[in-house]
């Protein structure tokens, strides 16, 4: 979506210069995989500090829209296919958008399904409109696959992004709320630094078939989960998806990252960034991690951000 300059993900997301009339305002936070949900059919994400801001607008914005998939179209599709009135009883075509987003895009930390929800917000905060989560998370489920963005629909990357900690994800059950299996507070915030190495946009997305051969890592991840062992789930995942995608430099990056004190280390998503955790009792451990990756001299760039912990109260 809209390519802003990284700053600390704690900032709150401004959208200076914009005079024009705002309808409705909307958040939501980026996320990593924990079971990339084409493995083994179900799927976890957790939220991550990269916050997104999504205003409706009644008039263009000043600043340029990146929205090549046109995702905002299909929010606004699956809103009034829910059964949901437009404000002021306008056409589609009547309404503009702003997008203010922390998230690295294409690279697997889940901003597709980030700006969605924000923007569903939004829709919501304009006409007056009492959702529940799970009813956000179906449409913008709804909307990814309507945009063609993403395999699954991503319910588990919505809630993700709509929520803080994680959850695990039937993605196949009758209902959003009968799709969760299991859900967890997460990792400490104060316990783990987060480095996110983004290494530019995704070269390709894997087919469904590449993923069968590598069941049994999958099945390691799902195996943590269930333990209440989320880093552990992370790495496993992570593996997997690297042989998915054939990303050898990954796993050396990553294999490397684990020797230098990571605690988990694997890519997100289909990639291309990478997450890395490290322990804050130990800061020369996340700088030297840190170093590690910027000094490869490939225009790879590290955000260290923190996990979003804490189940919400419906």
């Amino acid at each position: 979506m809209v390519r802003d300059t990284l700053e600390p993900p704690s900032q709150a997301l401004s959208m200076r210069g914009e005079d024009l009339a705002v309808l409705g305002n909307g958040n939501a936070h980026g996320a990593c995989s924990l079971l990339h949900a084409a493995g083994l059919g179900y799927g976890a994400s957790i939220a991550l500090d990269l916050p997104v801001a999504v205003r409706l607008l009644d008039s263009p914005s000043k600043r340029d829209l990146d929205d090549p998939d046109e995702l905002l179209d299909q929010v606004l599709a699956a809103w009034t296919a829910a059964g949901h009135e437009l404000p002021k009883g306008q056409p589609a075509e009547a309404f503009h958008w702003a997008v203010a987003s922390k998230i690295p895009p294409r690279q697997g930390l889940k901003s597709s399904a980030a700006i969605a929800v924000a923007a569903l917000r939004a829709l919501a905060d304009a006409t007056s409109t009492e959702l529940e989560t799970a009813e956000i998370v179906a449409m913008a489920a709804q909307a990814q696959i309507d945009a063609g963005v993403s395999l699954t629909g991503s319910i588990d990357d919505a809630w993700a992004c709509a929520a803080p900690g994680w959850k695990l994800i039937d993605p196949q059950a009758e209902s959003i709320q009968e799709g969760v299996l299991l859900e967890s507070s997460g990792p400490q915030p104060d316990d783990w630094y987060v480095l996110l190495v983004c290494r530019g946009d995704r070269e390709r997305k894997p087919e469904l078939e590449d993923f069968v051969p590598h069941a049994g890592a999958f099945q390691q991840a799902l195996s943590a989960l269930q333990e209440g062992r989320e880093l552990v789930a992370l790495t496993w995942n992570g593996r997997a998806m690297l042989s998915v995608l054939g990303d050898m430099l990954g796993r050396k990056l990553t294999n490397d990252a684990l020797l230098n004190g990571a605690r988990a280390a694997g890519i997100t998503g289909s990639g291309s960034a990478l997450v890395v955790v490290a322990p804050k009792v130990s800061k020369p451990t996340c700088e030297r991690l840190k170093r590690f990756f910027e000094s490869r001299n490939d225009g790879t760039t590290v955000v260290v951000t923190s996990f979003l912990s804490g189940l919400e109260e419906e």
